[in-house]
């Protein structure tokens, strides 16, 4: 999953960055709204954690701008403001769901993970592919049942194939999700974490096509 966050407090934006990278997901911080919304014509990302109070463009701004050009990125939006007048208007720009801070770092990671299920059309929270079950809350993965021992690279990068099954997953869309645009990749990380996983789930079920990517069939 790749996060865009905009956010101008550098305790906070640095605290909410190391929390999202920890569970492997891949963040891009901005500390201005003008910035933030340009990141969003140069990059794809899965949703948008965004301040109110910004400098250059607050975000407000940024919400309509999005939604403006039809761009249907989930939004949450993070305010120091306690007011209904401000939760509705950041809602009604077209925002999905709101946090006013002081919030709980888990409860902002499950409303990430909510919105992205919505956009994505999933109900449910547990992915399950053939044999094989993944709660990404949990950072729980089971085989037939059996509860694994993964390390968090070959969680992640399991939790993107399932994410995406059905389709080929290439490898730069996969260190897209997984890293930040800072991020030093080494080149055979993907491949590793690959066979890896195959010698746990059996051979045939990530499948590849060179020069195309991975795929797990739904």
């Amino acid at each position: 999953m790749r996060i865009l966050l905009v956010e101008d407090d550098n305790i906070l934006g640095s605290s909410l960055k190391k929390a999202f990278e920890k569970h492997a997901y891949g963040v891009d911080w901005f500390r201005d709204g003008e910035a933030g919304l340009e990141a969003t014509r140069d990059n794809a990302y899965d949703a948008l954690i965004l301040d109110v109070n910004l400098p250059k463009m607050n975000g407000f701004d940024v919400v309509r701008a999005l939604r403006g050009r039809g761009d249907r990125l989930p939004i949450l939006m993070l305010t120091a403001l306690d007011s209904v007048k401000n939760r509705v208007e950041g809602l009604d720009e077209g925002a999905d769901d709101y946090l006013v801070k002081p919030f709980d770092l888990d409860e902002l990671l499950a409303r990430i993970r909510a919105l992205v299920r919505r956009r994505d059309g999933r109900a449910a929270t547990v992915l399950t592919c053939g044999p094989v079950e993944l709660d990404p809350s949990a950072m729980v993965v089971r085989h037939h049942g059996q509860q694994l021992h993964m390390p968090a690279k070959e969680f992640h990068l399991l939790r993107v194939l399932m994410e995406r099954s059905g389709r080929y997953v290439t490898k730069n869309d996969i260190e897209y999700a997984l890293y930040d645009t800072d991020s030093v990749k080494e080149s055979n990380t993907v491949e590793v974490a690959v066979y890896n996983l195959r010698k746990k789930l059996g051979s045939e079920f990530i499948k590849s096509i060179r020069g195309v990517g991975y795929m797990i069939e739904r």
